[in-house]
């Protein structure tokens, strides 16, 4: 399965009053395996940053001035883009810059271009309710490395984001023992028959069902209510 982990920085918050996208990064990830293939870019917006939007990224408008316009990136991020499973942490947001941007050259919008877009905020928000899930938070809750995040960036973003994102779905798809090379010297996985041996099964003694019980009760107070176990139960 192919993924592409998207950011973008902008000139403010309101793509449909006008602000920009200043900075687009995205990189791939094929079978849970990132690769070495990066798309990133600095754009002319052709406005300035709002004052609060520059302190989070620092992109002057001196430095911004001799950088393509959107337009001129068009064909090389849709061909990036194309086909690929788009993860992006709140994905609303930049996906509106992004279809804005579109709009503005005549292409439909990113969903049009692309397999699907997952937004990771609302992965994460199932997984840790009434929690803090910004990427700063959960890079700390993951113990994803993020001290070279002094200002945002859109591709140390977009790479941070891999790094959570792989952490918040480890154990999805198939067991992983052992990988092979193929002949052309790339490594496949080998998933492993676990049919041969036999589970060791420990039953849950009265005080660690009693801490069980507790914890889900806090997740259903956490979620007002939504936990389906005691739905189904």
């Amino acid at each position: 399965m192919r993924q592409v982990f998207l950011d973008t920085e902008t000139t403010g918050l309101a793509a449909d009053q006008g602000d920009r996208i200043v900075e687009i990064g995205c990189v791939e990830m094929v079978n849970r395996r990132l690769t070495d293939r990066r798309f990133h870019r600095h754009l002319n917006p052709q406005r300035a940053s709002h004052p609060d939007a520059l302190r989070v990224h620092g992109l002057t408008e001196a430095f911004l001035a001799d950088k393509p316009l959107f337009a001129d990136i068009v064909p090389e991020l849709l061909e990036f883009l194309a086909g690929a499973e788009i993860v992006i942490h709140n994905a609303a947001f930049d996906t509106g810059f992004v279809d804005a941007e579109l709009a503005r050259v005549g292409q439909p919008p990113l969903a049009r271009h692309v397999l699907r877009i997952a937004d990771s905020l609302a992965l994460a928000r199932e997984l840790y309710p009434g929690k803090h899930n910004s990427l700063d938070a959960l890079c700390r809750r993951l113990e994803v490395d993020n001290s070279a995040r002094t200002l945002h960036g859109a591709l140390l973003d977009a790479e941070l984001l891999s790094e959570v994102y792989l952490r918040m779905t480890r154990g999805q798809g198939a067991l992983v023992i052992d990988s092979q090379a193929t002949s052309s010297g790339a490594a496949v996985a080998v998933a492993a028959d676990l049919s041969r041996f036999d589970l060791l099964w420990i039953e849950a003694d009265a005080d660690e069902r009693a801490a069980h019980a507790a914890v889900l009760a806090d997740i259903d107070q956490a979620t007002k209510g939504k936990a389906v176990w005691r739905a189904v139960a």
